[in-house]
Formats: structure tokens, C-alpha cells, sequence
């Protein structure tokens, strides 16, 4: 297809000018030689008048030879690069999932516009279940000027572009901090606003990401965490689960610490059920009776119990129904302690493949929609995408949980029929301590009749604070200074730093799986919090360090992230 006219007239006049003179120059020149050629070669060999002239000619004649190919170049150069980028930005707005027009007519109005369109050769735009790809070609024959004195009468101008947009498989787990600080400010005075706005930055969240997945290839997991995870009743029947209790609405797993080097927890391996028990309310002690405070409460919730029974905070595996999870998300209720790196864990375990079986068995119960059925996908999928979106407003809070002894079966503690008083026969004695009373006794306290009724050790931890328990009914009997030994037997603790290092782990081994890590600081006041989540997060561009309603816009950036539309050549 030869360039029309009006391209020939885009020459600047000095070109102009330079291109007419080199011609006449040529054509000059050429007679010349023709006339007095063989006048010329008799006398050349006697005759030097002259010689300086006809060498002057041919240098400029060259000279004008060098220009004109410049000229020809550029013009060929501008051609082409004008036709690549009105292929470029054509074949990414055809590409597009969310445009309804044909893909050809799309790169035709790009070109027709530009005033290109003699010169788009072809359009392919192959498109799936989950992709549209555009390829075109465009070609252009731009005539020379003065290369064709040469013999190169057209300059050849190709152009090629592809691309395609794919809505990917996209696996998402939201891991959301729902601890007490999440209602309070630093000086611990009520901020309910803080919580809300996490409620509203997920909330439009969920929104965004979901907003035109009209073929469900987006499956979202909603992980809260505080000091422990409540899997909620179905999710927990997938798990081998020893010493059980039947508390309302607790329903975690302590979780060994091998866990913490494998992406996914096993469900033939048998792992304990957290018991409902307070071990931070503290006691009074001194060497006379104190009855047992009540477990602290606050707005109807208990404060210091590490598994909190509140059925609005279980995970959710799995979901994609915009109005199902905006409702789950705006009735989470932020109370107890802070584990990231238990958060974290079970938000990887929803993304392993090796949980596939395990999400099978929630869709037969109607728990995951079918279209996930089959998820989650493998990690070297091609056309599988999984991202963590991991939140948190501080650092971890030391973990404590029961020990295996003292988990289930019989206590050595009973409780009257009467009045309800304990007695304890501490391991290795054979009377019976009485502590409202002070004494020892060769049976349990009792005042309503029959026998006094002997409690389970879930019964004990579910009705007393451990560190009540570990004073009044074992200190007090064995000896004072036995305390710390009583309470250490009772519980255990995992420090700060060795949940730091568990979270880098799981981290660190869901990046090496090709996991995408976004990663929330929200309102810290610890540079250790921050920096965990920093080191967590994918890359520093993956980071977000927000106060206030930056959460908001930090939600929104990662949401915006998770389809992308890609120039492949």
C-alpha cells in the first residue's frame, strides 16, 4: 500500500530544497559524462584542466545521496513507530474482559481515527471461558525520495502487537486482625471507629474484587484471628481432633510447631482442641480465701479466653457471593489477644492444594459454593493466581495454652451439691484441702447430700481463671512458693520471639510457592509489628503502613492489583 500524497508534502522546505537541487544536480551531471565522455578520456591522460570541478560534483552528488537516505529513514522510522502505537493501545482496549464490542471493530476505530486504516493488514482475537487475546498485524510501503536513485524504490514499514487479558483462577485469603486493640486506641480508651473502618475497606474490597467475575473463577477465604482461630463447627469436623470439649462456639486447634514448616495442616494427624480457659486474669495472692472472680467480660464477650465462643468470627473457606461475605465481615466482633502467625497459618492451609479434599467435603455439605470444587488449585498452575491479604494494627501477644495433662478427663477438684465450695486432692496426698475453710479433710467439702460431684477439667477452666486455680485450690495447699510450679504445669507459653520467627516462616514458604503476600500495618505503634508485616509482605511495593481511612486505600490498591492486563509482545 503506497503512503498518499499528503505524506510526501510532510518534508521540511530546507529538505525540499535539498532534494530538488541533488536532483538537478544528477541529472546535470549525468549529460555531462554522457556528451563528453569519450572527449574526456582521450584528453584525460594529457589534459588536467579540470579535474577539481568534476571531483567537487561527485562529492556533492554523494553528499546528496547521504542526506536524502537520512530523509528516507526518518520518514520510513516515524511511519513505523505511528502504526506501532496505534496497534499497541488498539489491542488493549480490545483485549479487555469488560469491553462488549467486537475485538476487530475495536483496533478498526483505533486506526480509522488515526487515519490509518489502508494500512491494517489483519486482526485475530481468539477468546476462552477466561481470556480474550488480540493479535494484528499492520503494513505500510513508504516511498523513497532519492534511495531509489539506488535501485530501493519502497521502504517496507511492519508492525505486529498482542495482547491478552485472563481472568486468572484468583484464590484469596483475607487474614483480618479482629483482637481487642482493634476498639481501642493506644491508651486504651474505646475507638469503635478503628474497627469500622477495617469493616469498610474489606467490605469494598470484596466489591471490587468480585465486581465482574461473571464466571466465579474468584474464590475468597475470610480468616479472622485474634489470640486463636475458630474454625467454626464444619470446618473443624474435617480435623482428627483429640481432647474435645463441648463449650458453645470454641471451636480451635492448638497447633504443634511443626505446622508452622508445612503449607498445609494434615486432617488424619491428630491435634488437640484449644480448651475455653482463662490463664491471664489475675488473683489475688495472699494466704487466706478468696473466692474465684468471674471471668471478665466486656460487651457481652469474654476479654482473656483464648479461643472466644463467638460464632461471627469463625473462618469462612471459600466464598464468592458478594452479600455472604459483606455480611460476615461487618458482623466480625474484635476481642482476645493477637497470633499473626496462627492467622497467617490457617490463611496458607485455605490456599494449599493438599486441602482440596478437605473443601470437597465442605462443598457437599453446601458449605463451598460447587464452582470451587476442585480448589484450592495447584500451586504451579498456570492459570491459578493466590493472594494473601494479611492485616494486623499490632504485634504478637505471647500464646497460651493448656497442657495435654490437664486438657480432658477427671480433675482432682470437686464441687458440692450445697453451696458449690471446691475441694482438691492435689496428686500424692490422700486428704482433701478445703480452701474457703482452711483445713484438710478425708473427703470432699459437701453440704447438698450424696456425694460431691468430682468436675472434668474442661468443667474447671470453663468455671475458674488458671491462675485462681493454681493459688487457692494448689498453692495454698502444697505451699506458696509452689505457685509458679503449679501454674507452669497447668499451661504453657510460647514467647513473642518465636512467633515472630513461625510468622517469617509461613511466610517465607508461602512465597516460595508463588503465593502474592499484601501486607497491612494499620495504626502500629510498634516498629517490630510494622517490620514483621514488612518482611512478610512480597516486596516493599506489596507493604502498607496506613492510619485512619488510608486502609481504605490501601484495600482498594491491592483489589485494583488482582486482574491485570498485560502487553505479551
Amino acid at each position: 500500500m503506497m503512503l498518499q500524497g499528503k505524506d510526501r508534502g510532510a518534508l521540511s522546505p530546507v529538505a525540499v530544497a535539498m532534494t530538488s537541487g541533488c536532483r538537478a544536480m544528477y541529472r546535470h551531471v549525468m549529460r555531462s559524462l554522457r556528451q563528453s565522455l569519450s572527449q574526456s578520456l582521450r584528453r584525460f591522460s594529457r589534459d588536467e584542466d579540470g579535474v577539481l570541478l568534476i571531483f567537487t560534483m561527485f562529492l556533492f552528488l554523494l553528499m546528496c545521496m547521504m542526506g536524502g537516505v537520512a530523509v528516507d529513514l526518518m520518514r520510513f522510522e516515524q511511519q513505523r513507530t505511528k502504526m506501532q502505537q496505534t496497534l499497541d493501545r488498539s489491542v488493549l482496549a480490545a483485549a479487555s474482559m469488560t469491553q462488549r464490542l467486537d475485538a476487530e471493530d475495536v483496533v478498526n476505530d483505533y486506526f480509522t481515527k488515526a487515519g490509518m486504516e489502508q494500512y491494517l493488514d489483519e486482526v485475530e482475537a481468539p477468546e476462552g471461558l477466561n481470556f480474550r487475546q488480540v493479535r494484528a498485524r499492520a503494513s505500510a510501503d513508504v516511498p523513497t525520495f532519492l534511495m531509489h536513485l539506488v535501485g530501493i524504490d519502497n521502504l517496507q514499514a511492519v508492525a505486529g502487537s498482542e495482547a491478552e487479558q485472563r481472568i486468572t483462577n484468583v484464590e484469596v485469603s483475607m487474614v483480618l486482625d479482629v483482637s481487642r486493640s482493634m476498639v481501642l486506641y493506644p491508651n486504651q480508651s474505646s475507638n469503635p471507629q478503628k474497627f469500622q473502618n477495617l469493616k469498610d475497606a474489606a467490605t469494598e474490597f470484596v466489591e471490587t474484587v468480585l465486581e465482574n467475575d461473571i464466571e466465579d473463577r474468584i474464590s475468597i477465604s475470610l480468616v479472622p484471628y485474634n489470640g486463636q482461630v475458630n474454625l467454626g463447627p464444619d470446618l473443624m469436623d474435617q480435623y482428627t481432633v483429640s481432647h474435645q470439649h463441648n463449650y458453645p462456639n470454641s471451636h480451635c486447634l492448638d497447633l504443634p510447631q511443626w505446622t508452622y514448616n508445612s503449607h498445609h495442616i494434615p486432617t488424619n494427624t491428630a491435634f488437640p482442641q484449644a480448651g475455653f480457659f482463662d490463664s491471664f486474669t489475675a488473683t489475688t495472692r495472699d494466704n487466706r480465701w478468696r473466692s474465684s472472680p468471674s471471668f471478665t467480660q466486656g460487651n457481652g464477650n469474654f476479654l482473656n479466653v483464648w479461643c472466644q465462643p463467638i460464632a461471627a468470627n469463625i473462618i469462612r473457606p471459600l466464598q464468592n457471593d458478594v452479600g455472604q461475605l459483606t455480611g460476615y465481615i461487618n458482623n466480625l466482633v474484635a476481642v482476645g489477644a493477637t497470633s499473626i502467625d496462627l492467622g497467617l497459618k490457617w490463611g496458607l492451609n485455605l490456599l494449599s492444594p493438599n486441602s482440596r479434599q478437605m473443601v470437597t467435603n465442605l462443598r457437599n455439605r453446601n458449605i463451598v459454593p460447587d464452582e470451587f470444587d476442585g480448589r484450592p488449585l495447584d500451586f504451579s498452575a498456570e492459570d491459578a493466581m493466590k493472594v494473601i491479604v494479611l492485616m494486623t494494627d499490632g504485634e504478637h501477644f505471647a500464646f497460651e495454652a493448656l497442657n495435654d495433662t490437664y486438657r480432658s478427663g477427671n480433675s482432682d477438684i470437686w464441687r458440692s451439691r450445697g453451696d458449690g465450695h471446691l475441694s482438691v486432692r492435689p496428686p500424692g496426698y490422700n486428704q482433701y484441702w478445703v480452701p474457703h475453710r482452711d483445713e484438710w479433710r478425708s473427703s470432699p467439702w459437701n453440704t447438698g447430700g450424696g456425694s460431691a460431684t468430682r468436675l472434668s477439667w474442661p468443667e474447671v477452666w470453663q468455671d475458674y481463671p488458671v491462675q485462681w486455680v493454681a493459688w487457692q485450690l494448689y498453692a495454698r495447699a502444697t505451699g506458696t512458693n509452689q505457685y509458679t510450679i503449679w501454674l507452669n504445669r497447668f499451661r504453657s507459653q510460647t514467647p513473642t520471639n518465636t512467633m515472630d520467627n513461625r510468622l517469617q516462616d509461613v511466610c517465607n514458604l508461602a512465597k516460595n510457592n508463588g503465593i502474592i503476600i499484601y501486607g497491612i500495618a494499620f495504626e502500629l505503634e510498634s516498629s517490630n509489628g510494622a517490620n514483621q508485616i514488612r518482611n512478610c509482605s512480597t516486596s516493599e511495593s506489596h507493604f502498607f503502613d496506613v492510619e485512619g481511612l488510608e486502609l481504605r486505600t490501601a484495600f482498594r490498591a491491592i483489589a485494583n492489583n488482582i486482574s491485570q492486563l498485560r502487553l505479551t509482545q
